[in-house]
């Protein structure tokens, strides 16, 4: 059983979710401006947040990537890897130091594959953190371009 406080991603889950997801975390720092994935590239692994934040953009043609997003301390970082052609939808970079316990995306889909108890919950809760996401970037998107006479 884990000491640690859960973290608000993982409270989601039972004590036996929990406990079975946290076995296979790997605890891992990035210094502030470490790049964590690139948009496109491929999506072998995802993250709790312990600490820190990290920014969510999106590639703009002749431009700098645009933030959309960030996440923090007891966050899920990464949701591609759960979805084929496992591709990243965004990109990231640590805006903080960031620690955070790191989960290879092959070993938890078996693991959900195996058990469908823990896959549906797995997969629920990665589900509302999406819609949460979705949400967020649908505000931002709305703020950066309403201000411009889009006619929103």
């Amino acid at each position: 059983m884990s000491t640690r406080t859960p973290p608000r991603f993982t409270a989601a889950l039972s004590a036996d979710h929990r406990d079975r997801l946290l076995q296979h975390a790997r605890p891992v720092d990035f210094p502030e401006g470490t790049r964590l994935f690139e948009e496109g590239s491929y999506a072998d692994r995802f993250w709790i947040m312990r600490t820190g934040t990290v920014t969510l953009d999106v590639r703009v043609p002749g431009k700098r990537p645009a933030v959309i997003d960030s996440v923090s301390a007891g966050e899920l970082l990464g949701w591609s890897w759960l979805f084929a052609p496992y591709r990243w939808h965004f990109g990231a970079e640590a805006m903080t130091r960031v620690r955070a316990d790191e989960f290879d995306a092959t070993t938890i889909r078996i693991l959900m594959d195996a058990d469908p108890s823990f896959g549906s919950a797995l997969g629920h809760v990665v589900g509302q953190m999406l819609a949460h996401r979705l949400f967020s970037a649908r505000v931002r998107l709305l703020d950066l371009y309403a201000h411009h006479g889009s006619g929103l």
